[in-house]
Parts: structure tokens; sequence; C-alpha cells
């Protein structure tokens, strides 16, 4: 039996406070990119559950931005490489691989022609460099800024120019090509984190740290206006303009985003976007009618010109690893728990999604089982929480398991957590027994039909299968591997278990019986019975 690829639920960008991100945009409208670990995340701006990953850098990916043709995308990562590969084949083949910079790349922006590109981070030797995207041959160099620079851009109009914002905070202005230093603008007292010219080329925009925001001519870079005074109560940390270059968005840290009329200067709208440090607002992106922000919760929100209160939509999900998944009773919903003990409900045809609101475990989850109207989760803060998955929020149980839980399974309303101490019986969400164990369980799973509990270990390389009477737990036997124990499973029709261990061996047994029915080599961790 062979298997594709039906859907894919993308990521979130990920985020870091202090930090901006970059969103790309696609030049025929479609679709918008961003960035999370090793992986480029193309999403459809009009049905975000339509998305594609690319994941071919060995190490984290910065920014990802698509040629002025659309037909190429450039993206740059930790090391300094960027890669430009094709946006039109389903298997985004590689086009050229080239390393401008020696470390991280912070921003990329491409020539109107899509000919050259310019490549901007934290490079040993230098900041900056321009480059053509065939050949990877040098058409200028990026100079006269002193600290790693966080944003560039190039003007979409002749005569080209290029401009940088730095840690120095300073902007630097580079005519050509071949492109040469020209200027520095030193207006703002604070890192520079964005700067971008309107589309026609005629202005230019810079944000800092300082709250400021700055207007410049595209073609001299004499200074026009600030807007505002400041712009901003925090650090503005994204600038884009609206197509028809009458409009600036600004994204800030202090939790707003602003609509600025570029004739007047003025706020046209403002977007409150919450009151908790993770409402943040790190990038923002205007794409044909769509506003988009970033929050560093790594929420994208789609802003309403019309009705500043309320964004037009909101995309969630986890920008953090997954650690836990399960099903719901009727299969129609997957619920998800990341390493920053976040919970998500994803509709399993669609891929619509949306976070379980309520007070959780605050980090790593290690246990998530669903039964009923309910989802039983456990983490490492030593306690064992409830969902109602009706009203998609927390209740109050809070069980405290005095021990961190490696894992959990449920039936009825029994609960089997496996903690590093103990095995746990619980009923009704009340503690009903205990079982010392010295060998640190790693899973656990209930056999539906019969009256056995197995129990992986990750000390002693065992399966221990309890024979479970009402809330006693007496052990039956154990099943040996020649490794630690990763996850354990039984069939949903109770007849078999399967167990998988650190040495990619995965051993199926027979029920009652446990004796090994087959033996298969493969690379598994958790794993879900069809």
């Amino acid at each position: 039996m062979s298997y594709s690829s039906k859907y894919i639920y993308a990521t979130l960008p990920r985020t870091q406070r202090g930090t901006p991100i970059v969103l790309g945009g696609d030049p025929k409208g479609k679709n918008f990119l961003y960035t999370n670990g090793n992986s480029v995340i193309i999403r459809n701006i009009d049905n975000p559950a339509i998305s594609d990953i690319y994941t071919e850098h060995s190490v984290p990916v910065n920014v990802a931005k698509y040629s002025p043709s659309g037909f190429y995308i450039a993206s740059g990562d930790q090391l300094g490489k960027i890669r430009i590969w094709d946006t039109v084949n389903k298997e985004h083949l590689l086009k050229n691989e080239f390393q401008p910079i020696g470390g991280p790349i912070k921003d990329i922006s491409w020539s109107p022609d899509s000919q050259r590109i310019v490549a901007v981070g934290e490079g040993r030797e230098r900041f900056g460099h321009v480059f053509m995207s065939e050949t990877g041959t040098s058409v200028g160099e990026i100079a006269g800024q002193s600290k790693p620079i966080n944003s560039c851009d190039f003007r979409p109009a002749r005569p080209f120019r290029i401009i940088t914002g730095s840690e120095d905070n300073t902007i630097g202005v580079f005519e050509g090509p071949p492109f040469k230093f020209k200027m520095t603008k030193q207006d703002h007292s604070r890192f520079v984190q964005a700067v971008r010219y309107s589309p026609n080329g005629n202005f230019f925009a810079s944000g800092g740290f300082d709250g400021k925001v700055f207007l410049y001519d595209g073609a001299t870079a004499d200074l026009i206006s600030e807007m505002g005074s400041p712009a901003h109560k925090g650090g503005v940390y994204g600038v884009a303009w609206k197509p028809d270059n009458s409009q600036l968005l600004t994204a800030s840290g202090d939790k707003t985003c602003r609509l600025w009329d570029v004739e007047t200067k003025t706020v046209v709208s403002e977007f409150i976007m919450g009151n908790q440090v993770e409402d943040q607002q790190v990038s923002c992106l205007w794409q044909g009618p769509h506003l988009l922000t970033v929050s560093l919760s790594g929420f994208i929100s789609y802003l309403d010109v019309n009705d500043p209160n309320k964004p037009i939509r909101i995309i969630k999900g986890h920008n953090k690893p997954i650690t836990v998944l399960t099903l719901s009773p009727d299969r129609q919903t997957i619920y998800t728990g990341s390493h920053d003990g976040f919970i998500t409900n994803w509709n399993a045809s669609t891929g619509e999604n949306d976070r379980v609101e309520g007070v959780g475990h605050g980090n790593q989850m290690n246990g998530m089982k669903s039964v009923d109207d309910y989802l039983y989760t456990c983490g490492i803060d030593d306690s064992l929480k409830q969902v109602n998955t009706k009203t998609n929020s927390y209740t109050s149980v809070d069980v405290k398991l005095g021990a961190q839980p490696r894992g959990m399974d449920l039936k009825g309303d029994i609960i089997v957590a496996a903690t590093v101490k103990e095995i746990i019986v619980l009923q009704n969400n009340r503690k009903m027994n205990s079982v010392p164990v010295n060998y640190e369980p790693s899973c656990v799973s209930i056999n539906s039909e019969q009256p056995f509990v197995a129990v992986g270990g990750a000390l002693d390389n065992k399966v221990h299968i309890y024979n479970m009477n009402g809330t006693n737990l007496d052990e039956k036997c154990v099943c040996e591997h020649l490794g630690p124990i990763t996850d354990c499973s039984f069939s949903p029709d109770g007849n078999y278990l399967v167990a998988c261990d650190s040495n990619r061996k995965v051993i199926l047994y027979k029920v009652p019986e446990f004796q090994v029915f087959s033996i298969t080599y493969s690379w598994v961790l958790p794993f879900f019975w069809n």
C-alpha cells in the first residue's frame, strides 16, 4: 500500500521576543510566505488551510521572498546560505545555492527584473551582499554600516537603489549597479528594524525600536517627514505599503498596528491587537486587499479596515514542536499539544483550527486522550487536566500527580497515568491507586476489550503487562526489548499489542499470551492503529 500527502496542517511562524520576522508576498497575489525551523511555509492567502512546505534547508531558515516574476523563491538561513528554488513544480527544484555572507541572513530583496538579489544579516566579514541570481556574480558591496543589518529593500523603479536598516541605528543608501555606498541616514535613535520602498518607488519608509517611522524620497533619500510623534509607544517591527502607494501599515511591540495616510501623515485607523505580551506585533504584509500582521504568539491576523476592533480572520495553530496528538472518538477532530503547553483542535477534513482556551499546563505536554466530550492531558507541571471539547476550554479538574508524567491512557471513567516514579490509577478524576516502579515508564496503553495495561520502560528495555482489576494493578509478565521502549499500543479489537524501541525495532505481540507475532524495523516514536 502506498501513501501520499492529502493535507498539510501548517505551523505558524516561529517568533522570538524582541526580534522582527519577515513575511513574503506572492506578486500574483495568491500566496504568502514565512519560516519556521528548517522549513519555508507557503500558504494560500484566501484559504490559509491550503499550504505547502519547503524543507531542503539543513539549518533554520530566517526569511523567504518571491521573485517579482513569481517563478522562484529565495530563502536564506542561519549559516548565510541562500537557496533559489522553483515555485511552479510540486518538487520545488533547486535552481541555485549561494553563500553571500558568513552568518545568519535576516532579509532578502529581489531587483524588479528578478536578476539581482540583495541579502543582509550578521555576516562575519560583511553584513550584506548584492549578486546575480543566475550566476552568483557580485554586483556590489553592502558596506558603511558598523553593526548587523536587519532589513533591506530594492527600489522597484529606475534608477535602482538599495536601502538597508542596521543595528547601528542608521539607514544605508546604495546606488548602482554595481551598487556602492552613497550615504547613511541617522534619524533613528535605536535599531532600524524595517525599511520598505513604496510600490512605485517614489518613497521609502523606515521603522525602528525607538517607535519612530520616517518617510523619505525614493530617489534622493531626502527626509520628507516623520509619521506621528512618535508613530508608536513601542518599537516598530514592520512596515508595509498599500499597492496604490497612498497608505502605510505599521506593526509595533506596543500591541497595536496603525494605518497612515501618506499625503497627510496622519493616522487613518488604529488596530488594538490585545493587552498581553504575546499580542506584540512582530511583522506585517499588505498583499492586494489583505492586511496581514503576526503577533508574538505566532497568530496571523487579517485586519479589517472597515472595523479596526475585530480582525476578519485569525490563523491559529502551533509554532513550537508538537509533543502529543490524539483523535476525537468520531475521528473527525485532531487534537495536538505542543512544547509550550498549548492545545489546538483541527477539523480533520478542512484543516480549520482553534486554540483551547483557559489556563493549561504552561509547558511541555506528555500525554493526551479523548473520551466522550472531554479531553484529558498531562504535562511536565506534574498534573492531569481536563478539557471540555464542547466549550473548547479547560475545566476546573486539575489532579496533582506528584511526579513528571510520561504517558497516559483511559478507558471509560478510569485513567492510567505513568509517571517517572509510579503508575497511578484514577477514577472519576480522583487518584484511587498507585504502583511504585523503578524502570522509569515512557508510555502506557489500556486494552479496550481485556483487563490489561501495558507500560513501557525507558531504563530496563521492557514492556510491563499488568492485570487490571477495578482500579488495582498486578504485574502479569514482561516483554523484553534490546533498547528503551518509546511507545506501545493495544489494537482497537484488543487482540494485539505493538511496541517499539530506540533500536527502531517494532514488535507485534498476540494477546493474551503476549507472544511475539511479528518483528519489523522502522523509525517509529508514537503511532496509531488504523
